[in-house]
């Protein structure tokens, strides 16, 4: 009996060690849960329908586009018209900021796609500059591939290209 048991917790163990294993392989752990490639927030982002504009930062913020979804980081920005247009950059377990130094009244040139999202017009950033050699990536800019669900091998390659 005690042989039993000790043979169905060694099973256990080693299911869980996987599905961790297979969780930290996929980049879609909890941390990303509504971010994940094909997922119902990422079919709002199509490339086709391209855009960019100029503004300032005005507030880093966090961000839950959609009920269920892990924390995102997002940007609000004062554009050239002198609108406030929310950002989404991606979840907050990606996006580094701090790799570029963006803070509040950075003037920057942002690419993506428009959506609307809850009742409002928002806009998913694939792209974010803030000088003409310092820039935050977040999706691929030709389909919109968000960079968080990669591979290490996958944005290696994106980079050397």
């Amino acid at each position: 009996m005690m042989r039993i048991r000790l043979k169905a917790w060694s099973v256990l163990l080693m299911v869980a060690v996987l599905c961790m294993a297979s969780t930290s392989h996929s980049g879609e752990g909890p941390d990303l849960a509504g971010w994940e490639k094909g997922s119902a927030y990422n079919k709002f982002y199509d490339a086709s329908e391209s855009d960019e504009f100029k503004g300032v930062v005005e507030e880093v913020v966090e961000i839950t586009p959609m009920t269920g979804m892990a924390p995102g980081l997002g940007l609000r920005i004062k554009d050239q018209d002198g609108d406030l247009v929310e950002v989404h950059l991606g979840p907050k377990s990606f996006v580094k900021l701090d790799s570029i130094g963006l803070k509040k009244g950075d003037k920057v040139k942002v690419k993506g796609v428009w959506a609307g999202l809850n009742g409002k017009d928002v806009f998913l950033a694939s792209k974010v500059k803030k000088a003409e050699d310092v820039e935050l990536k977040v999706r691929r800019t030709r389909d919109g591939a968000p960079y968080w669900t990669f591979t290490p091998e996958e944005l290696a390659r994106e980079k050397s290209e």
